[in-house]
């Protein structure tokens, strides 16, 4: 059910001041923050209610030092600083799932015909439930910093393992300072971007 249009305020929380940031100061993102975040994040919707993403939360400080080490060097800092850093990956065999998941008809029909096919709806959509998750941090006031600079095959193979789930992107979780923030840089405009037909 639609509601009204989010006042002033919460549009600039979510869209028109926030940010991208690179450093964060010492509040801490506790367990119960995160589980909050993950249950606004698992409502967005998907192909099916196949939800593939899945999430690991590099929260302790080993478990950060094992991620900095596998992502580039300029990202390697904002994982060590930021007090949690999310993981999102994405199962190629989500479908496995969609009796529970959708179980008022037998859907797995609809991907398993092709891996490929499964793999590429997988990666779709969770990017989407990335980005709930992003949108959901920062509608709980938090900042974020998503990052695509890193080793994948590194960090599949030591975070998710033999499992078969692949990483999608990662995102740092924190309050966020202003150093090495610039001014926002441009965007494209709207003649740019769009077409309404």
């Amino acid at each position: 059910m639609a509601g009204d249009p989010l006042p002033d305020a919460a549009l600039a929380q979510l869209f028109t001041d926030a940010r991208t940031h690179y450093a964060w100061d010492a509040t801490p993102v506790s367990e119960a923050d995160l589980r909050q975040l993950y249950a606004l994040t698992k409502l967005g919707p998907t192909s099916a209610n196949g939800s593939p993403a899945r999430f690991i939360f590099c929260h302790s400080a080993a478990a950060r030092e094992k991620l900095a080490g596998l992502v580039s060097a300029a990202n390697a800092p904002k994982v060590r600083s930021a007090p949690v850093t999310m993981i999102i990956g994405f199962d190629p065999k989500f479908h496995e799932r969609l009796p529970e998941l959708f179980p008022h008809v037998d859907a797995r029909p609809w991907f398993n015909w092709s891996a490929d096919f499964a793999r590429e709806t997988a990666f779709r959509n969770s990017s989407l439930q990335g980005a709930y998750a992003l949108m959901a941090a920062r509608a709980l006031g938090w900042d974020t910093g998503p990052m695509s600079g890193f080793d994948k095959a590194a960090v599949d193979a030591e975070f998710w393992g033999d499992s078969g789930i692949e990483t999608n992107f990662i995102c740092a979780i924190g309050k966020g300072t202003d150093e090495g923030l610039f001014p926002r840089l441009p965007r494209l405009s709207f003649e740019d971007a769009a077409r309404i037909l």
